[in-house]
Order: C-alpha cells, then structure tokens, then sequence
C-alpha cells in the first residue's frame, strides 16, 4: 500500500508541476499541492527503501557537492555563428537556396542564458551537462534537477539527448538582485549572469530558490527516431513534456523571414524572459546533415543578433556623487527603464562638459544605452520633445557632502573635492579596499561601512581590523551568526596577496593591473616602499605620472603610519603570484565578448598568470585577442590589423586540457 502510494503521489505532483511551470496552467490549488507534497516527504521518511533520485521532493535541491565533474559530449555542442543586419540574413538565405532550391527555415527565439544538454535513459533523466568548451562540459545535473519545468520521466524510453537554455526570468532576477542589494552584495549584470551563477552552486539549495526556468531547442540525432523535419522534433518533444518555446515558426523566404524578425522584435519588451537574438534553422534534418559543420559553428543556423539597445525616457534630475579620490561624478536619475535585461533608474554623465556638450538638461527626453555590461549612458537630449518644463544645469562649485570648494585642474576635465576628510571621501575610500577586487571582505559593502562611519567605529583602513563582535553587533541587520561571518572575512582579508592590498590603498593612478605588475617585480610592500621613481618607471603599466604618484603616497607621514599600523596587525605584505611558463608570456593580450562560466577579469587572470600583460583596447602592439560570443569592435579591429585571434571555445579546450 505504501509503494503504490508514494508512485501515486509522485504522479500527480508531476502531472501538476508539468501544469503549472510548463503549460502555465494548474488544476489543483496551492494548498492541496503542499498537502501532497507533505504526505510524499513524510512517506518518503517512513519508508527509505522507496526512495528515488527522480521523486519531485528531491527539487528542493540539498546535496552539496565539493565540485562538478567534467564529462565529454558524445556530439559536439558547437555555439551559433552570428549576423547584424538584414543583407546578413539575405546572405546566409541565398547561399542555401542558390545551391538547394526552395528551402524552409524554422525560427526561433535566442533565449540569453546558459547553454546546457540533458541525456534521458530508459525513460529517467540520467544527467545534465553545460556546453564547457564545446566537447567537454560541467555535470550540473544535482542543480537542473530543481528547475520545476523540466520532467524527471518521459515517455520515451530509448536514449535521448535534448539541448537547450537555462534562463532566470526577468521576474526573479529582480527578486533575486533586490535581496543582493539588501545584503550588500553585487547584484548581476544580466539573466544570463544570473543563470551561470545560480547553476554553478554547489549547493543545490540556493539553484532551486533562484526561480530558473528552461526551454530546449533541439533533439540530438532525431532523425534515428524516425523524424525528418527539426519543426517537427520540436512539436514531438513537447508531446513528452518537455518545454518547448511558443514563439517557433517555420518560413520559406526571406521576405516572411524578416517580417518575423521584426515582429519579433518588437515583442521583445513584452517577454517575461530575455531574448538576445533570433535563431534561423534549416528546417529538412536531411538537408542540414548534407550541409554540415565548421570546426566551430553549423553551417544550418546562424543567429541574428540585436544591436545595442538604446531607449528614451524622462531625466528627473542630475545629482552628484563624490568618488574616494574626491573625484565629482554628475549622474543621472531616470524615469526607470528596462535596458539589455535589466532595469535602469541611474546613468553617468561623467562632468561638466559632457553635460554642456550634449545641453542635457533636467526634465528632457533622453536616449539612453548600455550595450553588454557596460554602465548605462545618454547617448543624446531629444531637445525637439522639449515642453518648456527643462531646467538648465548648473554645475555646483561646492562639495554636497562637506561644502568644500571644488577644484578643476587646467589639463583635466573633472571636478575634484580637495578635502582630505570629506566624509564621502573617507567612506568610497574604504568601500574601495574591501570590494571585491580589492581586499575581498565579504559582507563589507557601502551601506555597512557609511553605518560603522556613522556610528564613529571606522574612518581609516586599519580601523576595520580592530573591529570586535560587539562593534559589528551595534549595526542595524546584524545578528551574531552574520556579524561573526564578516568578523571572520575581516580576518582572512589579511593572507591576502600583496596586489590586492596596493589595490586597496587607492593610491591615485594604481589599479588592478599596475598593482599585479608592481608586486611581480619588488615582491614585498618594504621593496615597494624604498623604490626610487626610476626602479618604478621600469615597471610595465608604470609611467612617469603614475610613479610620481606612488613615491608621493609613500613619502606622506601619514601613509607610513598607516601602512606600518597594518603590518603590526598582521596583515600579509608580499606577494603570493606565481608564474607559468608558458608561449604567453610577454605578450598583450586583450579579452572581448563573454565566455561561458567565466568573467572578463578571471580569463585576463589565466593569462597573466603565464606572463602576459591584459590590455583594455586593441592596438598594433597588441599580441593576441580573445573572443568569445557577442564579441564587438575590439574583435572587428583585430581582423583588420591582423592580430592573431583565439576563440573562447578554444581557450577553454586549452584551460580543460
């Protein structure tokens, strides 16, 4: 009696969880789905030799696992090669059809997520694997598992791969970058950020609480199944309770093509997912194995990619904020607006000539972009929508914060405020050393520091490590297990290598990279400190302005103090960099478009790592450039310099080799 109820109940959760996340539609109310659910876990408890990896009350999610296992792809998982415009997509129609004759296309939304493959055996979901590098990926079957939309069981019994996207809807990633902003945490860039970053959790706790959802676009070798059109794999998926995205069409010219392009389009803004593209299949299976494969890309698809969003909306107001260098930054505030995934309330307006320059004044119409990660920025003032209600901007001559005069110097285009114990100062300076690419003190944001300033507990670096539990404890939202939690970040903060610690400084001129090359060649901060300008002119990434300015910090009273008071706190001063001997070394390499599981900034890493210098621009010094998807002008530039390029499915072949 108890199997046959535990397989009934797991039935009917199934059926209703096929209802609700895929069809959008339940027939049983919430409350009755958790009484199921309740009756399940607790039969479950009573009766553990019923058990199974594949019951609904394992979405939850639970397990930790210490890593992800790599496994090798038994079919390439190549990415799509990529065109702009509409002579593109002529192109890439006409060549087919001038070789084949009167061809359909199927037409698909370009779900901006991550890339992931599910293999069914015998009817049960067996694993799911991320692209990787295109031949060997990351077993992230424990987190899959908890998205609610994809089916544990199918009909099917014989082996099956299927392939498709993970996403975060736009939904939950608000949700889920609210409660980063309250934490005082980074919140992410993009959906497809997000999806990453919640898949690649060892816990598979927190991927089943971020709310990801999935749509699969393609049956591996469907054709063995009796299938002779991708159109028609689709539909056949969905009749196995797989979710299939609505929005798939099948068209024969190019005409009906860019019609639905732009009907697409237009629709974009009304998804509760993003979108970054629009796929264009050949639809005949046959057709598309005769046509084949690049070493990289099918030579049957091809993605046609939206430009750079630009949006208008109302600037409210210009405010000002103060950077830890006393640095002025005029900002925008918006009326919010949804840009590239995410929503946008603020813009930079950089300084007083930018703003004059453009005449952007309060209350206009302003067009407004981001393309990628990019910080939000206005593009221009549509002066012809002005109304009479626009207040010309009058760029103040006083710090907002302590009133201080501001100071332009004649060779630059900023504003500078010249107090040195201006309280905006003091507190961007210490966010500045425990952000993430500085110290790292996890749970140290803005929000807690301006609250330890406030309540008189820090107004200096080396005040943080003399914090006790009783300090941390006075701040609103604290309690013991989390101010224990930052005491102890606080804490391994100081084994950090040198580069982090010249980072943090906030020594004008020295950012992540001169930090690195500073602590590759002197190895200690005692080296660092007795170098002469010289010795730091010979440094890469070191001119003669940005030597001037380290021997300058070094030789204030006040700076010694500091820095002598942080090392009889014991905080590491030297360096823990190694190098790799590698073909790398020497070069200038620069990193453009995104690579899947990894930042810009952690791919620059690698590589400097194995000697190389990372650069932000593309030059004629330039050695090497990286590209992977959505790659823009740095990748145009190299083609048209000729500098050898890398691929990122090829670097990450060369990373899991």
């Amino acid at each position: 009696m108890s199997k046959a109820r535990i397989d009934q109940l797991r039935a009917l959760i199934n059926r209703y969880n096929h209802e609700y996340y895929v069809n959008n539609a339940s027939s049983v109310d919430d409350a009755e789905y958790d009484r199921l659910m309740l009756e399940l876990c607790d039969l479950e408890k009573q009766f553990p030799e019923f058990d199974d990896v594949l019951s609904p009350s394992h979405r939850v999610g639970g397990g930790i696992s210490e890593s992800f296992k790599k496994i090798k792809h038994k079919r390439q998982m190549l990415s799509l090669g990529n065109v702009y415009n509409q002579q593109e997509v002529t192109d890439f129609i006409d060549k087919i059809q001038s070789e084949y004759g009167p061809v359909e296309f199927c037409v698909e939304l370009k779900i901006d997520g991550l890339a992931m493959s599910v293999e069914y055996q015998e009817g049960r979901f067996h694993h799911a694997v991320t692209r990787g590098d295109g031949e060997t990926g990351e077993d992230v079957s424990t987190n899959v598992k908890t998205i609610r939309s994809i089916p544990l069981e199918i009909s099917e019994k014989r082996e099956i791969e299927i392939r498709g996207e993970v996403f975060m809807p736009k939904r939950a990633l608000e949700s889920l970058n609210q409660q980063k902003v309250k934490n005082n945490e980074e919140p992410f860039a993009n959906p497809r950020n997000a999806a990453a970053g919640s898949i690649r959790q060892l816990d598979s706790k927190i991927a089943a609480s971020r709310g990801l959802d999935a749509f699969w676009y393609y049956w591996v070798d469907a054709e063995n199944f009796g299938i002779t059109h991708h159109s028609k794999a689709l539909a056949h998926l969905k009749t196995m309770g797989i979710k299939t995205n609505p929005y798939t069409k099948t068209v024969s010219s190019k005409e009906e093509l860019w019609d639905l392009i732009l009907k697409y389009t237009e629709l974009r803004s009304t998804l509760p997912y993003e979108i970054d593209g629009i796929v264009i299949k050949v639809d005949e299976l046959s057709l598309q194995k005769r046509l084949g494969f690049t070493s990289k890309t099918p030579r049957w698809a091809v993605a046609y990619k939206f430009p750079a969003e630009e949006v208008t909306t109302k600037l409210l107001d210009i405010f000002i904020t103060v950077g830890r260098t006393g640095k002025i930054t005029p900002n925008a505030k918006l009326e919010p607006v949804r840009i590239a995934g995410t929503s946008v309330a603020f813009a930079q307006l950089h300084n007083e000539d930018f703003i004059a320059s453009k005449d952007i004044r309060i209350n206009d119409i302003v067009m407004v972009r981001k393309a990628g990660e990019i910080i939000p920025e206005v593009v221009m003032a549509l002066s012809e929508r002005r109304d009479g209600t626009q207040v010309t901007y009058r760029f103040p001559t006083k710090c907002p914060t302590c009133g201080g005069p501001l100071v332009r110097d004649e060779n630059e285009a900023a504003h500078y405020c010249i107090n040195v114990s201006c309280p905006s100062r003091i507190t961007e300076a210490l966010a500045h050393f425990t952000s993430r690419n500085a110290m790292n003190i996890e749970g140290l944001g803005i929000k807690t520091i301006q609250a330890l300033y406030d309540a008189k507990l820090v107004d200096s670096i080396d005040d943080i490590y003399t914090l006790t539990l009783e300090d941390i404890l006075k701040v609103p939202g604290f309690k013991e297990k989390s101010a224990l939690n930052l005491m102890n970040a606080i804490q391994t903060s100081k084994d950090n290598s040198l580069e982090r610690l010249i980072t943090g400084l906030g020594i004008r001129q020295v950012g992540e990279k001169a930090a690195k090359t500073l602590t590759m060649k002197f190895k200690s901060l005692d080296n660092l400190r007795q170098a002469s300008v010289d010795e730091l002119k010979s440094t890469d990434d070191v001119g003669d302005i940005t030597a001037s300015q380290i021997k300058q910090y070094f030789s204030e009273t006040h700076n010694s103090e500091l820095l002598d008071h942080l090392q009889t706190l014991g905080l590491n001063t030297l360096s823990k960099l190694t190098q790799i001997e590698s073909p790398y070394q020497g070069k200038t390499i620069v990193v453009t478009g995104s690579i899947e599981g990894y930042t810009r900034q952690e791919v620059e890493a690698w590589f400097e790592k194995r000697g190389a210098k990372a650069a932000g621009s593309v030059s004629k010094l330039t050695s090497l450039v990286i590209v992977g998807e959505n790659a823009g002008s740095k990748a145009d530039k190299a083609k048209e310099l000729n500098i050898p390029i890398l691929s990122g499915l090829d670097w990450l072949k060369e990373v899991n080799s």
